[in-house]
This record gives structure tokens, C-alpha cells and sequence, in this order.
């Protein structure tokens, strides 16, 4: 069941099954969840966030990482989260809910990873473009892993809202080709 104050919640899978031509066998896959927020601190400059890390960060956290690994249908590889806050916020206002342990740890804890999540955050009109950023889950010097998928919704976030992003990736980057972190260094 959704937390309280969530207007919405908004599904992306994307499967590539061809890149630069050739045949993705078996396709990528990456799917992004979101859900869109109630921000009742918005319009005000307020010290404690508290109201909207006790309110989302745990509900949140759970609601689009389960939803997102139902979607993916395979063990994650690649994830990210993301918050945009509609233009009434502050981007602090979404930073309080992604950049919380209380939220990332639902992440990391359910698809069995170590590294930081990366993350996107802005404050847009609705329908505005977040890219989500994607980085392996145990080691961000995983090049084939480094990439990124843009969301949108047409009528989120509304000027008090925050729409909250989770997003996983079952394998790289479509025939990625790049070698080792730092091996353009040796000589």
C-alpha cells in the first residue's frame, strides 16, 4: 500500500533489443519507478525536514524497489534513484528523502548491494526530464554499468509536489566495450 500522500505511481521498463545495429541477445533491461508526492513543506523555507523523511523515506524506499525488482523479472546489476521537486520545493526537499539511509538501505538491502547509490535531483515544472543516473550495485569502476535513463510524467510534480525515483538495470550498457577503470593510465 502506497504511503500516505502519494498521488501516483509511475512505471518505465525498457528493453533494448537492438544498439548500433546489432542484435542485444538477451535484451538490456532497465526499469525506473516513481511515485508523486504530497510536499507539505513547499512555499516555505523550513530548518527541519523531518515531516518528509519520517513520512516518506521507509515507505518509499520499499513501495518502488519492490515494485522495480517485480519489473525487472531478474537479479539487479545496476540501480540509481532520483528526486524531482516541483517548483513551489526546494531541492533540498527531495535531496531529505533520497539521501537518507532510511530510504537507499531499502534499495541496497533488497538487490544485495554495497555501493553508494547514485542519484539525480532538480526542481522542474511538471513534465520536466530527470536523468536517472545508473552505477553497478558492488563497484561504481564497473564502466559497462555507467549509464543513465530519463523519466518524465506530463502532470507531475505539480508546483507541491516531489516525484521520487527508483531504478534498476539487470545487466551494462548494450554491447558495452570500454576497458578496465584506469587502464588508460598504464603505459
Amino acid at each position: 500500500m502506497p504511503a500516505d500522500g502519494v498521488r501516483k505511481v509511475v512505471t518505465l521498463v525498457e528493453d533494448v533489443h537492438v544498439e548500433g545495429g546489432r542484435s542485444v541477445t538477451p535484451p538490456t533491461r532497465m526499469v525506473a519507478v516513481g511515485a508523486v508526492v504530497a510536499n507539505p513543506l513547499a512555499g516555505d523555507f523550513v530548518e527541519d525536514l523531518s515531516p518528509l523523511i519520517d513520512a516518506y523515506c521507509e515507505p518509499l524506499g520499499a513501495l518502488l524497489t519492490g515494485r522495480a525488482l517485480d519489473l525487472l523479472a531478474a537479479p539487479a546489476q545496476g540501480f540509481g534513484k532520483g528526486a524531482l521537486v516541483g517548483l513551489d520545493g526546494d531541492v533540498e526537499h527531495g535531496s531529505a528523502i533520497i539521501h537518507n539511509l532510511r530510504f537507499g538501505n531499502h534499495v541496497r538491502d533488497a538487490v544485495g548491494g554495497s555501493a553508494l547509490l547514485p542519484a539525480a535531483e532538480k526542481r522542474g515544472a511538471a513534465g520536466a526530464t530527470l536523468d536517472l543516473a545508473v552505477k553497478h550495485i558492488d563497484d561504481q569502476t564497473v564502466r559497462s554499468h555507467h549509464q543513465t535513463l530519463e523519466v518524465r510524467i506530463g502532470d507531475a510534480p505539480r508546483a507541491d509536489e516531489i516525484v521520487v525515483w527508483v531504478v534498476l538495470a539487470r545487466s551494462g550498457r548494450p554491447h558495452a566495450r570500454l576497458r578496465a577503470f584506469g587502464s588508460e593510465l598504464e603505459t
